[in-house]
C-alpha cells in the first residue's frame, strides 16, 4: 500500500530537476552583502514563486532603516498557505543574503554549475539552497491533496549576514508574523537546538599622522593597533579554558576580521579601524563579554607608549552586531522528533540534536517565545559546504533528501489531531 510518505517523495523525485532549476535562478542573481542591495533578488524570487502557483506577500523595508543597518536595500517575502482550521503554523525561514564570493574560485559564483552531481556557486549551500528545499517541501506537501490542520509560512529574508535586524526582526516586530514554531535553514545530517552568540565591535585607534621621514614627529596608529591586537589575540587562550555543556559547541574564539587605516605609504598612519569578531557559547552573558573586550582594548592602549613628545592613544569602539545564543526552548521536541524520525527514513541513519558554534536567524524567533530548531539541505560539516569559502558546493543527494524529510515532517506536524 502507498503511504504519504511514499507519494511525497514520488512527487519530489518526479520534480527534482525543476527544483534544480529553480536554485540555479536563485543563485544567478548577486546578493553580496555587503553591500546588500538585495531588493533585486527578492523580486525575481516572487515571480519565479508566481510561476509554480504561489504568491509571496512583498515587504519592502524602508530606506532610511536600511541604510541605518548598513544595507542598500532589502524587501523580505511572505509566503503564507492555509490548510485548515485549528493546528500549528510552521514557519520556514531562509535568508538570501550572502557573504561577496571572494578570490579563489574555479567556478562561477553566480553560474549554478553542475559537476559531478553536485552544484556550485555562491549560497548553494547557505541558504538559498533552503528556499528551493522549503519551496518545493511545500508543494511536494499540497500535491497530497491531505485534509491538513494549521499552516505554513515560508520567510525569505536578506539580513542574515549583518544580524537580521532589518529581517526577520523586522518582521516580527511589525507583526506580519507570529508562527507558533519555526525551522530555519541548516544541514541535513543534523537537527540544531541551540547555537553561538556572535558580537562584533569596530575599535577605531587614534594616533598622530606625520611625514615617514620624520617618524617620532606623530604616533604611529598601525603600531598602537598592533600592541591592542596582541592583547585581543592573547584571550584566546583563556577562551580554551571555557567550554560549554552543549554537544557540538567548544568554546568561545575572539577573531579580527578586517583591518583599515593609513594615507599612503610614505606616511606615519594617524588611524586604523580593526573590526572584531567574539563568538559567545550559549552560557555567556553577552553584557560580561562586551565589558571584557572593551576593558582589555583600553589597557592596551593606556600601556602603549608613544615617541617622547608624541600624541598618547585614544581609540573609539562601537558595536556592530548582537547575535545573541540560541537556547532550546521545551516547545521545540515536536520539531526534533519530527526531523529525527523522517531523517532516519529517508538517509537510513539517524541524526543527532546538537548545537553549532554558528548563529542564525532561528534566534529572533526564539527570543519571542517560538520554539525553532535548524534544519535543511547541506553536508555534514560547514568545511564539506564551503560556506564563505571559494567554490561553495552542494550536493544535490542532499537537497533531494532535506526536501523529502522536510516535507515529510511538515505533514506529520499538520495532522487534524
Amino acid at each position: 500500500m502507498t503511504t504519504p510518505q511514499d507519494q511525497i517523495d514520488t512527487w519530489i523525485d518526479a520534480h527534482f530537476d525543476d527544483e534544480v532549476r529553480f536554485l540555479q535562478e536563485l543563485v544567478r542573481v548577486p546578493t553580496d552583502t555587503p553591500p546588500g542591495n538585495n531588493a533585486p533578488h527578492a523580486e525575481r524570487t516572487a515571480e519565479l514563486l508566481a510561476a509554480m502557483g504561489l504568491e509571496a506577500e512583498k515587504h519592502a523595508v524602508p530606506e532610511a532603516q536600511v541604510k541605518a543597518a548598513g544595507l542598500e536595500s532589502i524587501t523580505n517575502l511572505i509566503l503564507r498557505r492555509r490548510y485548515g482550521e485549528g493546528g500549528k503554523t510552521i514557519a520556514l525561514n531562509a535568508h538570501g543574503d550572502v557573504v561577496p564570493p571572494g578570490e579563489g574560485w574555479t567556478h562561477d559564483p553566480y553560474g549554478g554549475e553542475i559537476v559531478d552531481g553536485k552544484i556550485y556557486g555562491r549560497a548553494t549551500a547557505v541558504s538559498k539552497c533552503d528556499i528551493a528545499s522549503f519551496t518545493f517541501a511545500i508543494r511536494a506537501l499540497e500535491s497530497l491533496g491531505a485534509k491538513l490542520a494549521g499552516g505554513v509560512e515560508l520567510h525569505v529574508t536578506y539580513d542574515e549576514e549583518f544580524g537580521g535586524v532589518v529581517g526577520p526582526e523586522w518582521l516580527l516586530d511589525k507583526g506580519l508574523t507570529k508562527p507558533d514554531l519555526m525551522i530555519a535553514a541548516g544541514f541535513s545530517y543534523q537537527v540544531v537546538v541551540a547555537h553561538n552568540g556572535c558580537l562584533q565591535l569596530q575599535a577605531t585607534v587614534h594616533g598622530d599622522m606625520a611625514h615617514a621621514a620624520i617618524p617620532d614627529s606623530g604616533t604611529d596608529a598601525l603600531q598602537a593597533a598592533t600592541h591592542i591586537l596582541s592583547a585581543l589575540y592573547a584571550l584566546n587562550a583563556d577562551y580554551l579554558k571555557v567550554t560549554s555543556k552543549v554537544e557540538g559547541i567548544t568554546h568561545p574564539y575572539l577573531n579580527v576580521g578586517q583591518i583599515a587605516g593609513g594615507t599612503n605609504t610614505n606616511v606615519i598612519p594617524g588611524k586604523v579601524v580593526l573590526n572584531i569578531d567574539r563568538r559567545m557559547i550559549p552560557e555567556e552573558d553577552p553584557t560580561e563579554v562586551e565589558a571584557s573586550i572593551r576593558r582589555t582594548i583600553a589597557e592596551a592602549a593606556a600601556s602603549y607608549n608613544p615617541p617622547r613628545g608624541g600624541k598618547e592613544v585614544t581609540v573609539d569602539v562601537k558595536r556592530l552586531l548582537l547575535s545573541r545564543a540560541m537556547k532550546p526552548l521545551p516547545g521545540n521536541q515536536p520539531l526534533v522528533q519530527a526531523i529525527q524520525k523522517n531523517a532516519q527514513a529517508v538517509m537510513g541513519e539517524a541524526i543527532p540534536a546538537l548545537g553549532t558554534p554558528l548563529y542564525t536567524d532561528v534566534r529572533l524567533y526564539v527570543e519571542r517565545g517560538i520554539p525553532g530548531v535548524i534544519y535543511g539541505a547541506g553536508p555534514r560539516t560547514v568545511l564539506e559546504s564551503h560556506a564563505k569559502r571559494a567554490d561553495e558546493r552542494l550536493d544535490l543527494k542532499d537537497l533531494r533528501a532535506a526536501t523529502k524529510v522536510i516535507a515529510r515532517s511538515l505533514f506529520d506536524l499538520l495532522q487534524p489531531n
